[in-house]
Order: structure tokens, then C-alpha cells, then sequence
């Protein structure tokens, strides 16, 4: 990851329709954005779409950032939307339960979605942005449209369902010896 001061340096280029800064200024988010993404559509097909929109939607609105300190923020609520859209495309042609099982691309993204697909939405998004990401709790609140206390409430609940649930195997595991 680049510093603060190239990270802005590459904004500003990018901003200048410099199309080489801009790569690699997204390239540097892509793994943030791959995280929020499957957090959301839970699908890496769904995810690489609302990424490639993401991208595309960065580029042709870059002019209307008026904060570069702002740009990952900025990014992230971009993607977000356009995964959201994505799902209400997917809901409208099928039902939730028909929604396709995550599909494994590789070993160390395979306990990073089986996290992800033992929280509900509402707990999963605040965490993955809070301890994925390094978002604090205020800055969640903005991206999601919600009160600081709902985002304080939705982490505790998820780390104490993870907690619950990280227990539960353990018991397994050790009923199984």
C-alpha cells in the first residue's frame, strides 16, 4: 500500500484523467474492494461485476470527489450501491433461497468467506469495514446510512455470534476425539 502522500499524489493524477494513476490507484483497493463486495452479493461473479461498475463509475465521476482525503470512503459507497443493485436485479429474477452458494476460488479466501457466510448481512458489512478495512465506527455509520449506536450494536452482536459460533466447533471438535 502506497503512503497517505502518494495515495493523494495518485488522486490528484487520476483526477487530471491520467489513466496510469488511476490503475494503479484502484489497484491498490482492489483487495478492500473484493471484501466489501462478496460481503454483499456473496458471489465472486456478482463481485467482480460490481467492482468492473465501480471502477468504471469512479473514472467517469472522479471530477465530483471534492475531498481527496475522502476517495477510498468515496469508492467503498460506490461499490457498495452497485452492489445493492446487483442484488435487486438477482431478487427480482430469483428468490433468496435460491441465491448461489459462494464459490471457492482459492485456499486463503476459504475461511474469509466462511466468516462471512456464518454472519447476517446487518453484522457481516459493519465488521468486514471495522476490522477488514479499518474503518471506525463513525465512518461506517455514514457508508451505511445508520446511527453510530446500530453500528456499535451490529458489532458487538457479530463478534458475539462469531464467538458462539468458533465455541460451538471447538465443542465439536473436541466431542469428536
Amino acid at each position: 500500500m502506497k503512503t497517505k502522500k502518494e495515495q493523494l499524489e495518485l488522486i490528484k493524477k487520476a483526477k487530471g484523467h491520467d489513466p496510469d494513476a488511476f490503475t494503479t490507484l484502484m489497484q491498490s483497493y482492489m483487495k478492500d474492494m473484493y471484501r466489501t463486495a462478496v460481503a454483499i452479493v456473496m458471489n465472486d461473479a456478482d463481485a467482480a461485476d460490481a467492482i468492473g461498475d465501480t471502477i468504471l463509475a469512479c473514472w467517469e465521476k472522479l471530477e465530483t470527489l471534492k475531498n481527496n482525503a475522502y476517495f477510498k470512503t468515496w469508492m467503498i459507497r460506490i461499490l457498495i450501491n452497485n452492489c445493492y443493485d446487483i442484488r435487486k436485479q438477482k431478487e427480482r429474477l430469483t428468490s433468496m433461497d435460491d441465491y448461489e452458494e459462494m464459490a471457492v476460488t482459492d485456499e486463503s479466501n476459504l475461511e474469509f468467506k466462511e466468516l462471512l457466510s456464518i454472519l447476517d448481512e446487518r453484522y457481516r458489512i459493519p465488521m468486514l469495514l471495522y476490522y477488514g478495512q479499518g474503518y471506525k465506527i463513525k465512518e461506517i455509520a455514514e457508508l451505511l446510512h445508520i446511527p453510530i449506536s446500530t453500528v456499535q450494536t451490529r458489532l458487538d452482536r457479530g463478534r458475539s455470534k462469531l464467538k458462539a459460533y468458533y465455541q460451538a466447533e471447538r465443542n465439536d471438535h473436541h466431542e469428536k476425539r
